[in-house]
């Protein structure tokens, strides 16, 4: 198991926790994650490149790797990922840069597992 699939595997339980302590909290918040997150004026794809900028200029771990994760799966490719995450360095600077180590460890994590499957 990689480190990208471990960190998911321990998010995961969390939020299952999370689930069962707080259940109005994350039924809200999945509702509007789901109505939100849809295709749209923009597809799931741009919307997803849109999230990991934030997530990447916030400096939210969970948020990068689970958008890395979910921008993967809407059909965007490595170089759009990196471009994106260009984009919130631009935007956000030197702490946003801190965080492209995290991008590429994900990607690189996320596509050996990808590869692996084939």
């Amino acid at each position: 198991m990689n480190e990208t699939q471990e960190y998911f595997s321990k998010f995961k339980l969390a939020i299952n926790k999370m689930k069962a302590e707080i259940p109005e909290t994350t039924q809200g918040f999945a509702g509007l994650y789901g109505k939100v997150m849809k295709d749209g004026a923009l597809t799931v794809r741009e919307k997803e490149l849109i999230a990991l900028g934030i997530g990447i200029a916030m400096r939210c771990e969970p948020c990068i790797r689970g958008h890395v994760q979910n921008c993967l799966d809407a059909g965007a490719d490595r170089q759009q990922i990196l471009e994106a995450a260009s984009v919130a360095v631009m935007m956000a600077g030197g702490p946003a840069y801190t965080y492209i180590p995290l991008v590429l460890d994900t990607l690189d994590d996320l596509q050996k597992t990808s590869s692996d499957k084939t």
